[in-house]
């Protein structure tokens, strides 16, 4: 199960610290689509935080589209689509054992809708030629508050499908999918529910994407020494104040952590200066390792240098290879 901790003393309001450890888990698929929440009651009594405070949090989750509430149930993690859907991406069944029952467990369902075979023949062609066509164009969204989340998801996309993207920000979405006739949107699943109400009515597809635990990462925060400082460093101020959130939530006052964005010159060299350890993404790596050695007449003890496993889960590179016809 996972452990949600919130540190009394923090800026950060309680509130948020957990509205932010549970869109984590969420993003991170430690809580997958149709998971249970914990109750209120449970998680009053892991946090110390008061029901009503749990309740609102839930309410947050619920209004971004994440979660759904069902009554007399509980809280369940919102299903997205295309995150566990198998599609049939070839004839060769003896390459693809279960796609003939799929193929015919779909076609006995369209027959039982009163759909005839040539119909269903149709349906599925045109299935297909969408997908094609959304394929020709893949556009990568996130909010223009947090556009740096979005070119991480770029850099990497295009690095591992090797196929042209364009990053456009959320607010111009809908502007953009109406000079097009038919496109791919691929964002975090952060941002899903505000993607699919634009890019629906217009027709697109909307495929979200997983992004990395950290959970070893994690597990060398927990380790550390108290009193060491921790740099955080990402091209996307919204992974830093995450990533701040929680290493606060997990250890409190017991680590220093700094922050910066990757072009922060001035935070990045006081950081060099001050951490013990810097934990990177690998786009702003490069950028950390160099301001250390432009540094490294001024540091006693250069700092430990991580640079984090890919942004994006493999699971979704291999789903959206599958999904733009790439394999």
């Amino acid at each position: 199960m996972v452990q949600f901790h919130i540190q009394p003393d923090s800026d950060i309001p309680a509130s948020t610290q957990l509205y932010n450890q549970i869109l984590f888990a969420i993003a991170s698929r430690q809580f997958p689509p149709g998971h249970r929440l914990p109750s209120t009651r449970q998680l009053a009594m892991q946090t110390g935080l008061h029901r009503n405070t749990i309740s609102k949090v839930y309410r947050q989750l619920e209004d971004a589209g994440v979660v759904d509430a069902q009554a007399g149930s509980g809280i369940y993690v919102r299903d997205q689509g295309h995150a566990t859907a198998a599609h049939i991406k070839s004839p060769l069944l003896e390459q693809y054992p279960q796609a003939h029952k799929i193929i015919q467990s779909s076609l006995d369902e369209l027959v039982k809708q009163g759909c005839s075979l040539g119909q269903a023949r149709e349906l599925f062609l045109a299935e297909v030629d969408w997908r094609l066509r959304c394929s020709a164009s893949v556009l990568v969204t996130a909010p223009s508050h947090d556009i740096a989340n979005g070119e991480v998801l770029l850099r990497e996309l295009e690095r591992a499908l090797a196929i042209p993207m364009q990053l456009v920000p959320m607010e111009e979405l809908g502007q953009i999918l109406d000079q097009t006739r038919s496109s791919t949107v691929v964002t975090s699943r952060y941002f899903i529910a505000q993607a699919e109400a634009i890019a629906s009515p217009k027709a697109a597809r909307v495929i979200p994407v997983d992004i990395y635990d950290f959970e070893q990462e994690l597990k060398l925060i927990k380790a550390m020494q108290k009193g060491t400082c921790v740099g955080i460093v990402s091209l996307s101020a919204g992974t830093v104040g995450v990533a701040e959130v929680i290493i606060h939530s997990l250890r409190g006052d017991d680590l220093l952590v700094m922050t910066a964005q990757m072009n922060d010159r001035y935070k990045l060299n006081a950081m060099v200066r001050t951490a013990q350890t810097i934990f990177s993404d690998q786009v702003s790596c490069a950028t950390v390792k160099a301001t250390i050695s432009a540094s490294r007449d001024d540091i006693i003890r250069p700092p430990q240098v991580i640079c984090c496993e890919n942004f994006i889960v493999s699971k979704s590179i291999n789903l959206l290879k599958r999904e733009l016809g790439l394999e």
